[in-house]
């Protein structure tokens, strides 16, 4: 085995021309998207749990500063989108980053892409199945009609919680003292059924969920495209009402100080209001299902990313005019901010969007997965049956029960916590090597012989050269002024603390704890001098090293089970993939 086979390419022509072989009557895809049809793919995807839930967390620890934090963190999946848009443009194709990586840096890549966007679409929707449950059940019960907490929740919190609500039974705390969770956990417990130590616990909603709505993908994209509209215009026209309602309670006192905790307080919430983010590159899992993928795909996109960033700004300042930030650290700040000024029926409309937006991201989701696995088995690097259709409804069936079966079986047992920290690491990874990817075609597509090709979306060259380093000044400059505390460590390692006298941290502690910003100091230092010495395009740019920085946040933990997650893809393509590449017959010829 020759490296160089490791990183063999396919071309846009050949990529192009191995989906010609695709499009005939019984292998092609139905082509019934169109921009706006895109764009509420785009939003179906994007307003989910995040909304909901990590909003509360970032508000307590940014304050209202952390409207400012989805900006940022706006301008940062922007940066991707648009690569994602030049990409999509230029090859409109299922495959999304699959493909582009397949494209820019060869087959390896492409299938660790591959691998990875599992994390992505199939495991991000066991998050969003359990997440439906637990919104489903509670909103049952507010109206009256409570299901039984057995069949509502997972066996692993259900024994955990049984026992720590044992533990702190113990020590004096009655059952109704207990937190709500801890309260379901030992329901559940108690009143399954059982043969000896045996408890029959499974989440029964999240696994009905998904079923539904993997029946409804199988059957074709214009059933599912309706839906996805449908529940869009609703989980919007809620928001607005939750946002128009709101705004009559703000108290302007509640924004004062507007940023409490300074720069380094507003940061710490990065990592769940991205969560709040992801999903806007879904839409280019269907771009074979697009009327016009070179013009509809590239504008859906920033559409998406531009109506949910307003949305989710607005929403920010209502919440913490409504309430005080350090009020809002929970998992339903919503749900609490109304219910503390007395709006209950709110509170009702808020569980019912809730509902609608997460199985909206179901949906979607549910939709890129199959697609992500039909390109790879077209080229080779999966089993044919992946890339089968069915007769009838024009879909990839075995790919899309696969993927049904993958999360709903899972979603009966798993713990939410479990599987939520791969997701976000997974997108970013996805982010940082679709930027890296357009900055590896850049070079071939400004070429003379590629002139004229390229008419559609283009990101806009600007030169790093100019504009990266004042960037680097300004970010530095931010961070020695507001002296966020993640810098701290760093300030005293050196014996340098920057306000504080504290003696230097151990060098084996910093490594532990801190590996995944060094490893993105290290990788920030070797891009920068690499875009400013070869003037690359800045945009792609930033898009590697905001989502770069954003993956450093995510911890060393989440770094493990990444890496773990790799090795197992490595095993699987080194012995199936890499030896049924279609690229090997290629090469012979």
């Amino acid at each position: 085995m020759r490296l160089s086979d490791l990183f063999r390419k396919k071309t846009i022509d050949r990529i192009l021309s191995d989906a010609s072989e695709h499009l005939g009557e019984k292998t092609r895809l139905k082509q019934s998207l169109n921009v706006w049809d895109l764009t509420a793919l785009g939003i179906a995807a994007i307003i989910g749990a995040g909304i909901f839930s990590t909003i509360g967390t970032a508000a307590a620890s940014g304050g209202p500063a952390v409207s400012l934090l989805f900006v940022f963190t706006a301008i940062a999946c922007g940066f991707s989108a648009m690569c994602y848009a030049q990409f999509a443009s230029r090859i409109p194709i299922s495959g999304s980053a699959y493909t582009y990586a397949y494209a820019s840096f060869g087959e390896l890549i492409a299938w660790i892409i591959g691998w990875d966007l599992i994390m992505e679409y199939a495991v991000g929707n066991i998050a969003v199945a359990i997440s439906w449950s637990d919104y489903f059940t509670g909103f049952l019960g507010g109206i009256g009609l409570p299901f039984p907490d057995w069949l509502g929740i997972d066996y692993l919190s259900a024994a955990r919680g049984y026992h720590s609500a044992l533990h702190e039974m113990a020590h004096g705390v009655s059952l109704t003292g207990l937190s709500s969770a801890l309260q379901k956990a030992y329901s559940a417990w108690m009143n399954a059924p059982h043969i000896g130590d045996l408890h029959f616990i499974a989440n029964i909603p999240a696994f009905a969920i998904t079923v539904f709505i993997t029946a409804l993908v199988y059957i074709g994209i214009y059933e599912t495209k309706m839906a996805s509209n449908t529940m869009v215009i609703l989980k919007i026209a809620i928001l607005l009402v939750v946002i128009g309602v709101g705004s009559f309670y703000v108290n302007s006192r509640n924004w004062s100080p507007f940023a409490p905790n300074g720069v380094g307080g507003v940061l710490k919430g990065v990592a769940g209001v991205f969560f709040a983010y992801i999903g806007f590159d879904a839409i280019s899992t269907t771009a074979e299902e697009c009327k016009n993928p070179k013009r509809d795909l590239p504008r859906s996109m920033i559409y998406a990313l531009a109506i949910t960033t307003v949305l989710y700004i607005l929403i920010s300042l209502v919440l913490t005019g409504m309430v005080h930030y350090t009020e809002l650290g929970v998992g339903d700040p919503l749900a609490v901010a109304f219910d503390k000024l007395h709006l209950t029926r709110l509170s009702g409309i808020i569980s019912i969007s809730a509902i609608i937006a997460m199985a909206s991201v179901l949906l979607v989701f549910q939709v890129g997965q199959p697609r992500i696995w039909m390109s790879m088995s077209r080229d080779g690097l999966l089993p044919k049956i992946f890339s089968k259709l069915h007769p009838k409804y024009k879909t990839p069936g075995f790919s899309t029960i696969l993927t049904g079966v993958i999360v709903s079986i899972p979603s009966l047992f798993l713990n939410l916590t479990e599987v939520t920290d791969l997701t976000s690491i997974g997108t970013l990874f996805a982010f940082v090597l679709v930027s890296g990817g357009v900055l590896m075609l850049d070079k071939q597509t400004r070429s003379p012989e590629h002139s004229g090709k390229d008419k559609g979306f283009r990101v806009k060259y600007i030169n790093s050269r100019y504009f990266l380093p004042l960037i680097w000044v300004g970010v530095f400059v931010l961070l020695y002024f507001w002296n966020p505390p993640e810098l701290n460590e760093f300030t005293r390692f050196f014996g340098k603390g920057v306000g504080n006298s504290n003696p230097p941290v151990n060098l084996g502690q910093l490594v532990a704890h801190q590996f995944p910003m060094l490893l993105f100091g290290i990788a920030a230092i070797i891009m920068t001098t690499a875009a400013v010495k070869n003037k690359l395009s800045l945009i792609p740019v930033l898009g590697l090293l905001t989502n770069f920085y954003l993956m450093a946040q995510l911890g060393i933990t989440n770094w493990m089970r990444f890496i773990i997650w790799l090795v197992v893809g490595f095993v699987i393509y080194f012995s199936f993939g890499r030896k049924h590449s279609k690229l090997i017959d290629h090469n012979k010829q």
